[in-house]
C-alpha cells in the first residue's frame, strides 16, 4: 500500500475496518486515538471504541458498532503483519496532523490574548502525539554492553567542590534541575557565581541570568573570584585584576553575565539562549538563575499571588527548559523565615511550598551565620537528590570573605573550627560586660549555644 496524501471518508472508514479487524491494533493505538480526529460520521462509532476498550478490554462487534452509530463497519479479510505495519505507521500520522489541526484551531483566541507561551504549549503537545516505540531495555541481555554504554554516556559533570561531587556520585548531570536553597544573605548567589567560575574555568560556556543584581557587581565579585584579589582591592589593582582574569579565560568556556527584569518568563530565556548560541557559534552547557523566586510563568493567567501554583508552573518549566537544551542548570530559592535559625532544613523551609521540590532533581540547603562566615565556613544541607543516596547528608566548605571564593575544606580546617565555636559559647557565658537576663544577652548566648550543637552534632 502506499502512502496517503489525504484522510478523506473513504480513508477513516478504512482505518476503522482495521481497527474492528484486530483488537491488538486498536490496544497499539489507543493512547492516540480521539473522536474529534475523524468526520461526524464516524465519531460515534470510535466514542464506543473507546469505552467499550476501557469498560470490557474488547473491541466492539460490527453489529454494535451499527446499532451505537448507524455505521456499517465490517473487518478486513486476510490481514497481514505487512498490512499492519502500513496502517500503523499512516493511522500515525493521520493522528498527529489532526492534533496539529485542532491544535491551531484552538490557538486562535490565544493569540488574540497574546499568550504565545500557551500556543507553543499545545503546538508542542500535539507534534508529540504518536505511538508508544521505545520499549525500554531487556535487562538480562548483554549486561557488559548496558554497563559500558552508562560508563560512555554518564553525563556526571563535577561541580568543583570534592565533597559535594562525592555526595552526588560525581556531580551535576545535564537536564536536572538543583536548587540551592537559603534565607536572606545566606550566599545564594555566592554559590551560583562560584558555580560559574568553576565550570567556565573547567571549559564550560555558562550563561549567568540575574534578576536582581547588576552584571557590573556580578562582574567584580567574579574579578574578585578569579584573580584572587580581595573585592576591596580590585579597583586599586586593576591593571593586575585585567592581566589575570584575561589569562586564565585564554583556557576558560564562555561566561556571559546577563541581567533581566524580575518577571520574566521561560520562553525569555529560552530566547536569549538561542539569540547567544547563534552569536558566539556555540552551544551553552550551563545556565544559573539568580533566583526562581523572581520568575513568572509563561501563561499570564497564573496569578503571582499564588506561591505554590505560581512557582510549580516555573519549576516545571525551568526544568523542561534544561531538558530540552540538555543543559547543566542550577539555580536559587528563598527559604522561609522559620528556616533562618533553624540547624536541620526541611521541604516546609522552602518559601512557596513544596512544588519545586517536587519537581527539582536536587535540592540543598545551605546553612550559615554571620559567626560562621567571619571564621570562613559554610555547610550545605541535601534536602533532595534524585540520583544518589546523599539526602540529609551535609558538606563543610571553606569560605574566603575577600576574594568569595567557596572551596573545598582543607586538612584540620573542622577542629579549628569547632574550637572557636565552642571559645565562643564559653566567653559568652563567663562574660561580665552583658547581663544574662538581658534579652539581647539571650538571644546572642542562645545563637552560639546553637552553633555549638550545630557542630558538635556534625562531628558525630
Amino acid at each position: 500500500m502506499s502512502d496517503l496524501t489525504n484522510y478523506n471518508e473513504e480513508t477513516q472508514e478504512l482505518f476503522l475496518k482495521f481497527l474492528i479487524s484486530d483488537p491488538d491494533l486498536f490496544a497499539r493505538c489507543q493512547n492516540i486515538v480521539q473522536p474529534e480526529y475523524f468526520n461526524m460520521k464516524y465519531r460515534n462509532a470510535v466514542k464506543l471504541f473507546i469505552s467499550h476498550s476501557t469498560d470490557f478490554n474488547s473491541i466492539p462487534t460490527p453489529e454494535q458498532v451499527s446499532a451505537a452509530s448507524g455505521v456499517q463497519i465490517e473487518p478486513i479479510p486476510n490481514v497481514t503483519p505487512d498490512h499492519h505495519d502500513w496502517f500503523l505507521k499512516e493511522f500515525e500520522t493521520f493522528c498527529r496532523h489532526k492534533a496539529l489541526e485542532k491544535a491551531i484551531i484552538e490557538s486562535t483566541d490565544l493569540l488574540e490574548d497574546q499568550d504565545y507561551g500557551a500556543v507553543e504549549n499545545k503546538i508542542k503537545e500535539a507534534s508529540q502525539v504518536g505511538l508508544v516505540k521505545d520499549l525500554g531495555l531487556e535487562y538480562f541481555e548483554d549486561p557488559k554492553a548496558r554497563l559500558q554504554w552508562i560508563k560512555d554516556q554518564s553525563g556526571a559533570i563535577s561541580t568543583g567542590w570534592k565533597g559535594i561531587d562525592h555526595k552526588l556520585y560525581g556531580g551535576l548531570n545535564r537536564g536536572e534541575m538543583t536548587i540551592f536553597a537559603g534565607g536572606s544573605g545566606a550566599g545564594k548567589s555566592l554559590f551560583l557565581q562560584n558555580f560559574g567560575v568553576n565550570w567556565a574555568l573547567a571549559g564550560l560556556n555558562v550563561v549567568y541570568i540575574s534578576l536582581e543584581l547588576s552584571e557590573q557587581l556580578i562582574s567584580m565579585r567574579l574579578d574578585s573570584m578569579v584573580s584572587g584579589f580581595a573585592v576591596k582591592e580590585v579597583m586599586r589593582n586593576m591593571d593586575d585584576v585585567d592581566l589575570k582574569v584575561r589569562m586564565k579565560g585564554k583556557g576558560a568556556g564562555k561566561f556571559r553575565v546577563k541581567q533581566m527584569p524580575n518577571g520574566v518568563n521561560c520562553n525569555d530565556l529560552r530566547v536569549f539562549l538561542r539569540e547567544y548560541e547563534i552569536s558566539i557559534g556555540e552551544k551553552v552547557d550551563c545556565l544559573l538563575v539568580d533566583y526562581l523566586d523572581l520568575m513568572m510563568p509563561i501563561s499570564a493567567k497564573v496569578s503571582g499571588s499564588d506561591l505554590f501554583i505560581k512557582d510549580k508552573y516555573v519549576s516545571e518549566e525551568l526544568r523542561n527548559l534544561a531538558m530540552e537544551r540538555d543543559l547543566l542548570f542550577v539555580t536559587a530559592s528563598q527559604l522561609n523565615r522559620g528556616a533562618v535559625e533553624e540547624i536541620e532544613f526541611d521541604h516546609h523551609h522552602i518559601a512557596g511550598g513544596i512544588s519545586k521540590i517536587q519537581t527539582a532533581d536536587n535540592v540543598v540547603g545551605i546553612f550559615t551565620s554571620n559567626a560562621m562566615r567571619e571564621k570562613g565556613r559554610y555547610q550545605i544541607q541535601f534536602m533532595k537528590t534524585r540520583s544518589s543516596s546523599g539526602v540529609g547528608s551535609k558538606v563543610d566548605l571553606r569560605f574566603n570573605p575577600d576574594t568569595l571564593r567557596i572551596e573545598d575544606l582543607q586538612e584540620g580546617d573542622e577542629d579549628a573550627m569547632t574550637m572557636t565555636t565552642t571559645n565562643l559559647v564559653d566567653q559568652l557565658k563567663r562574660s561580665n560586660s552583658i547581663k544574662a537576663d538581658e534579652p539581647e544577652a539571650k538571644d546572642v548566648i542562645s545563637g552560639a549555644m546553637n552553633m555549638r550543637e550545630f557542630f558538635k552534632k556534625n562531628d558525630q
